[in-house]
């Protein structure tokens, strides 16, 4: 019975969720479009290439110790590496938001190192528990799963607040140093073309901040959604 109940407010509080934030296929697109504008593009095309940037806004959060790596592969998503200090940059060179996305990494490396390590040391702990209870359960190994589950839920709370907070933190002050940056280099870009820029990156953060939030919380909760599963067959 608690498997089942698990499971069905599971998919109600996803379901939910999408609903309240209104993460529809209309604001799915926007980002789509937004992001990939090609005239914002060729606004933002005028300056540094990507690890460059990266070093510049590291300098102006007097930061400068972190490692940088270029990824030019098909990687899209950029990171940053807390038991490294490493920033990687995906191959973002074709989108006017990677001054943000590069500002976002720039952020983490300067946030509470004893957050970062938490969340690091957690959510490996978080996946090695679920692949090992998942891998017991499907065998017939554990006599009472449902106390798995409900583990499971308090571990992915714990979690989810932990990167949440990281993340959002990192999402919205990007936005601030991504235009501080860009005042810096008037001489590549100008001031209104950095207004056109900003507003457009605040149009996909209204969005995109939520939706990175609710697929922080989805990737929790689609696993304990399968365990669940996993466990009443």
């Amino acid at each position: 019975m608690e498997l089942i109940t698990i499971l069905i407010m599971s998919i109600i509080i996803l379901i939910t969720l999408v609903i309240i934030l209104k993460l529809n296929r209309k604001n799915m697109k926007l980002i789509k479009q937004t992001g990939y504008d090609k005239k914002l593009n060729e606004i933002t095309n005028c300056l540094p290439e990507n690890k460059k940037i990266c070093k510049e806004i590291l300098s102006i959060l007097k930061n400068e110790n972190v490692n940088i790596k270029e990824d030019n592969g098909n990687k899209q998503a950029s990171l940053y590496i807390v038991a490294s200090n490493t920033i990687l940059i995906a191959n973002i060179k074709d989108t006017f938001t990677r001054v943000q996305t590069i500002a976002h990494e720039c952020i983490h490396s300067i946030q509470d190192k004893y957050l970062l390590w938490s969340n690091f040391i957690f959510s490996n702990i978080y996946l090695l528990y679920y692949f090992i209870i998942t891998i017991l359960t499907l065998f017939n190994k554990i006599s009472m799963p449902n106390i798995h589950a409900i583990i499971l839920v308090m571990m992915s709370m714990l979690l989810f607040f932990i990167r949440s907070y990281i993340e959002t933190d990192a999402m919205t002050r990007a936005r601030f140093l991504a235009k501080e940056y860009m005042l810096g280099n008037t001489d590549k870009i100008s001031k209104e073309n950095i207004n056109v820029i900003v507003e457009n990156l605040d149009k996909l953060n209204s969005v995109g901040i939520k939706f990175y939030n609710l697929t922080i919380l989805a990737n929790y909760l689609i696993k304990v959604i399968i365990y669940c599963v996993i466990a009443m067959i």
